[in-house]
């Protein structure tokens, strides 16, 4: 069986439902959020995945994704990697798009980064690491993470820049598989908010 990465997005924050980018601030969740968690957890532990035995599970050390993994049922089972935390924001941590572009008109965080934080590179190389280990073994993996690291990880799951990440959005508590078609790295399901009724 070839691995497959299951991308588990966090829930609901505040911050996240404002629209404010939310970097290495440990925003925590909503109760919305908790909610969204335990809805994807009783999904995940149904048909056909029912609990994804012998899966490998990481999360981001902040605590929106640590909550929501162990919220999902998947905290005992989880290591936690520095390599899935979000981006760092640097000068935009907490600021919406529409306050970045007032200053920056025309500005997208796929292109153009983000002054005093993260580099474009940086990101790449990270959601690299994270794609090496999931293909390192016959097994599948499951993540619990962020918006923009996630979005990173599917383009780079298709061999593609980190730039497609502006061409998939993701939503708070969303499930996304990563597997394959043909033999080639494809999305399985993406941005799936079924669980959330």
């Amino acid at each position: 069986m070839a691995a497959r990465i299951f991308l588990a997005r966090h829930g609901q924050t505040e911050w996240s439902l404002s629209g404010r980018h939310t970097g290495r601030t440990d925003v925590p969740l909503l109760d919305e959020g908790r909610r969204g968690a335990e809805l994807l957890g009783e999904r995940l532990h149904r048909a056909p995945w029912d609990g994804l035995p012998g899966v490998e599970v990481r999360t981001s050390p902040l605590v929106r994704a640590k909550e929501t993994c162990e919220l999902a049922g998947f905290g005992d089972r989880a290591q936690q990697w520095d390599a899935l935390m979000e981006f760092d924001y640097g000068a935009y941590e907490g600021l919406t798009p529409a306050e970045i572009k007032s200053g920056r008109p025309g500005w997208l965080i796929w292109r153009d980064g983000v002054p005093e934080g993260e580099t474009l590179a940086d990101v790449t190389a990270r959601a690299d690491e994270v794609i090496g280990w999931a293909r390192s073994a016959d097994r599948d993996v499951l993540v619990f993470a962020h918006g923009h690291i996630l979005r990173a990880l599917g383009a780079r799951w298709l061999g593609l820049d980190i730039s497609f990440g502006a061409r998939i959005r993701l939503e708070p508590t969303s499930l996304s598989v990563l597997g394959w078609a043909y033999g080639e790295p494809a999305i399985e399901r993406w941005n799936d908010t079924g669980h959330l009724g």
